[in-house]
C-alpha cells in the first residue's frame, strides 16, 4: 500500500518521546514536541470525556500517572484541562492541542482506548477532531467495535488492528476484524514470527510493533515487521 509508506518511514516514539517518566511524561505536550523536534512519528492514546471531547490519555484511570481515582470518561474536559501529569507542570492535553502542535510535521498514530464510551459517539467524535487536519494520520484500536464504528463513522485515513497472540484463535479473531477493512496491524513483537502477520506482509498491508524497549525487540522487529513503536531509548 504504497499511499501508507509514511506509516513506516519513521521510527514512532511510543506515547510521545518521553524519558519513561522521569522528567517528560507520556502523552503530554512536552512528549509529543520533543518527538517533532527529532522528527519522530508519534503514537497516542485517546478516550472520550463525559462531554464528549477527545483526550489524549492512556490508563482507565488517573491513579498511576495524577494520583487521583477518577477517570478521564467521568470527567469534563475543562475539570480535566487542569489536571497535572507526573511530577511536572505538564496538563492532560486534548487532541486538538496535538493535532496543532504536530501541523503535519510528523506522523501520527492514534489509539482508541476501549472503554465505558459509546464506540459510536467516540469514533464520531474523533473523526471530527480530525475532520480538517492535513497531516499523514492514523487511527487504531484493540477494540473491534471501535473500529468498526470508525468505518460506521466514515473515516477517510488509515485504519489499523493492535493486537498480539501467537495461537490460531487470535489469528481467527484478527482475520475477522481485519475483513472490516482494515490497512494496517500493530503488532505485540514478542508474538513474532507468526503466519498471521506473515500472511499480512506477504499481501502488502503494512505491519508495525509495539512497545520496543530494547535491542532484541529492535532485532524481531526488523526482521518480522516494517517499522517499531519504541520508548526509552534514542533509535538513531
Amino acid at each position: 500500500m504504497p499511499q501508507h509508506d509514511w506509516l513506516t518511514a519513521r521510527p514512532i516514539a511510543h506515547r510521545g518521546y518521553h524519558d519513561m517518566n522521569k522528567a517528560i511524561f507520556e502523552n503530554t505536550m512536552p512528549a509529543f514536541e520533543r518527538a517533532i523536534e527529532n522528527n519522530l512519528a508519534i503514537e497516542c492514546d485517546v478516550r472520550l470525556s463525559a462531554d464528549g471531547k477527545v483526550i489524549v490519555f492512556h490508563d482507565d484511570d488517573l491513579s498511576r500517572l495524577c494520583s487521583r481515582p477518577d477517570t478521564i470518561e467521568a470527567l469534563e474536559a475543562s475539570e480535566i484541562d487542569g489536571i497535572r501529569v507526573g511530577t511536572g507542570e505538564a496538563r492532560i492535553p486534548r487532541l486538538e492541542a496535538l493535532l496543532e502542535a504536530t501541523d503535519g510535521r510528523v506522523p501520527l498514530v492514534i489509539e482508541l482506548k476501549a472503554g465505558p464510551s459509546d464506540p459510536d459517539v467516540f469514533a464520531r467524535a474523533v473523526i471530527a477532531g480530525i475532520a480538517h487536519y492535513q497531516g499523514p494520520l492514523a487511527l487504531m484500536s484493540f477494540a473491534p467495535s471501535l473500529l468498526a464504528a470508525l468505518k460506521r463513522a466514515g473515516a477517510a485515513c488509515p485504519l489499523g488492528l493492535t493486537a498480539g497472540g501467537h495461537d490460531g484463535k487470535s489469528f481467527e479473531a484478527h482475520r475477522e476484524t481485519m475483513r472490516i477493512g482494515l490497512d494496517f496491524v500493530s503488532y505485540y513483537y514478542d508474538d513474532l514470527p507468526n503466519d498471521f502477520v506473515a500472511g499480512l506482509r506477504d499481501s502488502g498491508v503494512p505491519v508495525i510493533t509495539w512497545t520496543v524497549r530494547n535491542e532484541r525487540a529492535r532485532q524481531i522487529t526488523f526482521q518480522y515487521a516494517d517499522q517499531m513503536t519504541f520508548e526509552g531509548f534514542d533509535p538513531a
